[in-house]
């Protein structure tokens, strides 16, 4: 059978032709879904996308309106009280003020002239006795005030034995004209003269002796003034602070300029302590009183109150008072303007009906209280609070006296709620009980 070109065209595919090889030809087969490859997915698949996303949406509000749910109808767990017994013991009021350590009698040493410095005897921490020679001011500006002092003093005298000689003068003379005008030999005019010239010269006279007194009074300045250059230890004690050096001048107008300090005696200090005007009233004369420095907070130290000043200290409309409180420092521990928290005692009872001070301070929340009234909340047969007023005595630290109430010894008073950190808790409300506890 001959072969004929077959020039059927089959369905799918593409006859090509060449021209240049008539005998024989290529033939290119190209796939229509290969052709289709970029194109957008069917209609169901996009139908299936979108139910999948609207299941997810609807899952996530159903289980969001669970957790609420969950949230505003789980009831709140039951709170567990922390209760303390009321006993019998003892209440110790305090006072609490901070004030500063200083010495009982500290004298300040100063120079009364202006002057440099030209010697110091004595330094910081030196023991002193009365009467001893500290330090010196430069003299030389002063002796020569003396010198010239005591000249002026010998000017007076020399003219008091002039004026002298000249009344001696003036009273022979007025003698002379006295007789001679008894005889008629002179007028009466010369005899005035004679007169008027005699009590010149004892006018004379006790103007000079003024002027001696004057001289004199000059020379004792000097003198006085030549001896303040030298300074002297008023008490026997210890040089706590010395305020100037070798060369320094000292000018001394209208205060004293201070040089040394000195204490008199570091055995026996006292705390000058600022108690409010709120507390006050309870401190008098006689109390105990404990403090604490911070170079040694391990040991109180004990004194006694010795002076309670009347004087007010108003700063920024806070008025405190002066408290004086005296210890002993045999062992020279405290030092002069160390700051001491200091805790008088007011008042004391001993085995007296007492409650903690923070059965005082629970108060349910919620249920309204009277500022007025003192309560304290037991817990009754049923379980409910109960509030039980109280006249509460002298306050302590810790305890506050109970001076009339229905409270007895051995009494529970509550003092709190239990919380994770002070007690076990059986339940935490909802959504609290997951993930790590944070502080």
């Amino acid at each position: 059978m001959p072969n004929t070109p077959d020039n059927r065209t089959h369905p799918g595919t593409v006859h090509v032709a060449s021209s240049a090889r008539p005998e024989s030809s290529l033939v290119e087969t190209v796939e229509p879904r290969s052709l289709l490859s970029s194109s957008p997915p069917p209609p169901p698949v996009r139908r299936r996308l979108r139910l999948g996303v609207l299941l997810a949406l609807g899952v996530a509000v159903i289980l969001t309106g669970i957790g609420i749910w969950r949230w505003f109808s789980a009831t709140p767990p039951p709170l567990h009280y922390r209760t303390a017994l009321v006993d019998r013991g003892q209440v110790v009021s305090l006072v609490t003020a901070t004030g500063t350590v200083n010495p009982v009698v500290s004298v300040q040493v100063g120079s009364q002239v202006t002057g440099k410095i030209k010697e110091l005897y004595v330094d910081f921490n030196s023991v002193v006795t009365k009467g001893q020679l500290i330090a010196q001011i430069d003299p030389a500006l002063f002796q020569a005030r003396v010198a010239s002092a005591r000249a002026s003093l010998k000017t007076a005298r020399g003219n008091l034995a002039k004026a002298r000689a000249q009344l001696a003068q003036r009273t022979i003379e007025l003698s002379r004209m006295e007789t001679l005008r008894a005889q008629q030999f002179v007028p009466q005019s010369d005899l005035d003269l004679a007169r008027t010239n005699h009590k010149d010269a004892t006018a004379q006279v006790e103007v000079t002796l003024a002027q001696i007194d004057q001289a004199g009074a000059a020379l004792s300045l000097a003198e006085l003034d030549l001896g303040y250059t030298k300074i002297y230890s008023p008490e026997d004690g210890i040089v706590i602070s010395r305020k100037v050096d070798v060369g320094q001048t000292v000018v001394a107008s209208f205060q004293t300029p201070m040089i040394f300090v000195i204490a008199k005696d570091l055995t026996k200090m006292q705390v000058i302590a600022n108690v409010s005007e709120s507390d006050i009233g309870g401190v008098a004369e006689g109390k105990a009183a404990e403090f604490t420095v911070d170079a040694f907070p391990a040991d109180p130290f004990q004194g006694v109150v010795s002076q309670v000043r009347n004087s007010p200290v108003s700063i920024q409309n806070v008025v405190t008072y002066d408290v004086v409180v005296d210890v002993d420092n045999r062992a020279l521990k405290l030092k002069p303007g160390m700051t001491a928290n200091v805790s008088i005692v007011t008042s004391t009872k001993d085995h007296v009906l007492r409650v903690p001070n923070t059965a005082l301070r629970f108060k349910p929340p919620g249920v309204p209280t009277e500022k007025k009234k003192s309560a304290v909340w037991t817990l009754g047969p049923d379980g409910r609070l109960r509030a039980v007023s109280i006249a509460p005595g002298v306050t302590g630290s810790s305890f506050t006296e109970i001076k009339d109430g229905a409270l007895r010894e051995g009494d529970p008073v509550i003092i709190g709620v239990e919380t994770a950190e002070n007690g076990p808790q059986k339940e935490l409300p909802p959504g609290f009980g997951m993930g790590p506890k944070i502080r």
